[in-house]
């Protein structure tokens, strides 16, 4: 069976809302770690909940810039967040990877997360980031090359959608997506 295609910088250069559940069940690397995309949540620039909302600043720069990069940020001064940058014409939207099912350098990942438990290893995209060594060094960097690798879901899973968690502005948009019942969310959806 052939390997499914990769992900180039033409697949982010659409609408976040094209590319948030287009992600859902394609395969995310770093460094040759990481597994299925099983939740994410797309951010608009035109809504409060956005980096970008209130315009371009040194931390959310890359949002404005070519689509098809990381954004990586630091949440709540501890937790490494990574996001995938959509759009195009200088739309700063991105895409947060909320959730992995991992598949590839497990042991990798149990050793930077210290737990066992596969479950926990990429269950928010805290845990995600650590498990994978993601830090705001790898800011900017592109998608479609080295240390990264993304590729095409090789079918579409059944994906529930639902209202973003862990934010206080617009949390009532639907703009999160995942896989239906998967275990390795960072929360279940509600049905």
């Amino acid at each position: 069976m052939a390997r499914p295609l990769r992900l180039n910088r033409a697949f982010f250069a659409r609408s976040v809302h094209e590319v948030a559940p287009d992600l859902i069940g394609a395969l995310f690397l770093f460094n040759g770690a990481g597994g299925r995309v099983v939740e994410v949540e797309a951010y608009h620039h035109t809504e409060p909940a956005a980096h970008s909302h209130r315009g371009m600043t040194e931390r959310n720069a890359v949002m404005f810039g070519p689509p098809g990069h990381a954004y990586v940020y630091r949440s709540y001064g501890m937790h490494w967040c990574v996001n995938v940058v959509c759009e195009h014409e200088g739309s700063a939207s991105a895409v947060l990877i909320r959730a992995i099912e991992p598949t590839q350098g497990i042991a990798a990942m149990r050793r930077r997360r210290g737990v066992s438990e596969e479950r926990l290893l990429c269950s928010g995209p805290g845990r995600l980031c650590q498990a994978l060594g993601i830090t705001r060094a790898h800011n900017g960097l592109p998608l479609d090359r080295a240390p990264f690798e993304l590729r095409a879901r090789p079918q579409t899973p059944d994906i529930a959608v639902g209202v973003r968690i862990g934010i206080s502005k617009a949390a009532d948009l639907p703009w999160r997506y995942g896989v239906r019942g998967s275990p390795y969310l960072s929360k279940p959806f509600r049905d």
